[in-house]
């Protein structure tokens, strides 16, 4: 990408945004980026559910009618095995046959490996990249291009023979993933009701280089894309447990209030972060999503801060947003005043009168609060709910000094936490009554 952008400035040329379909007539590299969401009928059923293509199929249609014949085509969205050669392929020969072109459309296949935040574009830079052509010159020129754009230098490009390869590799890395926190959700709630800090576990293993990438499971994961083919067994089950865990962190609330004497209904709750990961503005997925809904739900009022993000379009626009069929919303009652909820970015203005305060992602931000300040700000005590591991031992302690009752995922030692407080309170007691 460097050396692009150099030449570029060394050749008085720009870096041009358009929304002009004509401008792909002077292309020689058109990179298609369309999201294709998966459209769940049901909440935690993967199988019920469907790929949405439309808008991918008709990029390439318009991009079919546009582009030189010897323009390359390069999908970098994460399809379903088989897609540049049986869909995408197809649907642009056609077009081509349409304009009387006789040569076949150069498609070749490459899955992005980013890291959205501050490191977006070096991540795109400096990172593995797998690719692969639907012949030998596509091939040869997906490879030409990515080592102008990447450093292959330093990380290597695999070439892999047929794009369904590319595709199946990508959907092998979404699936690895999912099933290591899926793995841990049931080690997460071993920890909760059997006195363990899984965060402590995780780090212990991980010492082992073989094990190394064990990932604490948070409220939620994202979404992508799998086959429905009944030969996935343990897969689409993963899905399923990490597309509800978020229902767990409602769980977590709803006891935490109790334990303080108070009702989930109506109390005034405050989700610390909106997006799908820490230190990033996207929404998309968001493990956050279902825990509003699932709160909302059950009578809560939600309040949202979030340092990264103005509008939460998921709430804002869910008449509409994926689409009129698709938002979340569906799967849940009582969501119509959801519409109106806002991110507050003055913290200590979303903190005033709240019950209690969850911490859904690790934004920096989150990371160093003072229990007595957080405390003070809210006007009280609060039930506190870490979901990602933010709080550490000496923070959990001093919030139950304050009066406060902490839950967490994964964080089943935060009870005998509460109870060296308890114990150390009633002597403290003792010691007074004794000297009185």
């Amino acid at each position: 990408m460097d050396r692009i952008i150099d030449r570029c400035v060394n050749h008085k040329q720009t870096l041009t945004a358009t929304y002009t379909y004509e401008a792909l007539t002077l292309a020689d590299v058109v990179v298609v980026d369309v999201q294709c969401d998966y459209l769940k009928e049901e909440l935690g059923n993967v199988r019920n559910g469907q790929a949405d293509m439309g808008a991918l199929e008709k990029s390439l249609e318009v991009i079919a009618e546009h582009i030189p014949p010897e323009a390359l085509v390069l999908i970098e969205t994460t399809v379903a095995p088989g897609t540049t050669e049986q869909v995408a392929y197809p649907i642009m020969s056609k077009v081509f046959r349409r304009r009387g072109i006789e040569t076949d459309p150069l498609l070749a296949h490459s899955y992005e490996r980013v890291m959205p935040g501050r490191e977006y574009v070096d991540s795109i830079r400096n990172f593995w990249r797998v690719c692969s052509g639907i012949n030998g010159e596509a091939r040869r020129r997906v490879e030409k291009f990515l080592k102008e754009v990447i450093n292959t230098d330093e990380y290597p490009l695999t070439v892999l023979d047929r794009p369904i390869e590319s595709e199946t590799a990508k959907i092998v890395e979404n699936s690895f993933r999912a099933t290591i926190l899926a793995f841990l959700d049931e080690w997460s709630l071993f920890a909760e009701r059997n006195g363990v800090d899984l965060i402590k576990v995780i780090e212990a293993v991980k010492v082992r280089p073989t094990h190394s990438n064990l990932i604490f499971p948070g409220p939620g994961i994202g979404g992508y894309c799998l086959p429905k083919d009944d030969i996935f067994k343990v897969t689409p089950l993963a899905i399923n447990i990490n597309d509800t865990r978020s229902l767990h962190v409602a769980q977590l609330t709803r006891d935490a209030l109790r334990n303080m004497g108070r009702a989930i209904a109506a109390a005034d709750i405050l989700v610390l972060g909106a997006s799908y990961r820490e230190d990033v503005g996207d929404t998309r997925y968001s493990g956050s999503e279902l825990v509003v809904r699932r709160l909302t739900e059950m009578g809560a009022e939600l309040r949202v801060h979030d340092p990264y993000v103005q509008h939460w379009w998921e709430f804002e626009k869910q008449q509409e947003y994926p689409s009129t069929t698709h938002s979340l919303r569906r799967f849940f009652r009582n969501q119509d005043g959801l519409s109106e909820l806002q991110i507050q970015q003055d913290l200590p203005t979303a903190l005033e009168g709240a019950d209690a305060v969850i911490f859904a992602v690790r934004h920096q931000a989150y990371l160093d609060l003072d229990p007595k300040w957080m405390v003070e700000a809210a006007g009280g005590p609060v039930a506190v709910i870490d979901c990602f591991g933010i709080l550490d031992d000496n923070r959990i302690r001093q919030y139950f000094e304050l009066g406060c009752d902490v839950k967490g995922l994964g964080r089943g030692h935060v009870r005998r936490i509460k109870d060296e407080v308890r114990k150390a309170r009633e002597r403290r007691l003792l010691e007074l009554n004794g000297k009185a």
